[in-house]
């Protein structure tokens, strides 16, 4: 089955936004029409720029203008739940957050582009840009 879509994940977006060769291998997937946002990675990205003393005002504004936002609701809080006592089982290190963006791409039918080792075991799941 092809990929219905790309959800882009906070490490790629920052690297992106840093003008990285990470970034520079997100950017085709990131500049399709396919992308998609989980509002969990809003969150992250709005913490480490406020962590960093950075503006997220105007990357913020793009993510919303170039990719779909996912919300979180109940389906996909729930599968995010069981997703995440299997992972810590195995992950070291797996948070909430990590299983809320797995549980999203899940839901619907989309590739994780990310460079996080968190989600290197999951090939049919991630594409890596690291």
């Amino acid at each position: 089955m092809p990929t219905e879509a790309y959800l882009i994940d906070s490490f790629a977006w920052l690297e992106y936004f840093s003008g990285s060769t990470a970034g520079a291998r997100a950017k085709p997937f990131i500049e399709s029409s396919k992308g998609i946002t989980p509002t969990i990675v809003i969150a992250e990205m709005s913490e480490k720029y406020r962590r960093e003393n950075l503006v997220f005002d105007e990357d913020l504004d793009f993510i919303v203008r170039r990719t779909r936002i996912i919300p979180l609701d109940t389906r996909i809080a729930e599968k995010a739940g069981a997703l995440g006592y299997e992972r810590k089982l195995r992950v070291r290190g797996w948070g909430l957050a990590d299983s809320i963006i797995l549980a999203t791409a899940r839901e619907h039918g989309a590739k994780i582009v990310t460079g996080d080792e968190h989600f290197r075991d999951l090939v049919q799941d991630a594409i890596t840009i690291k």
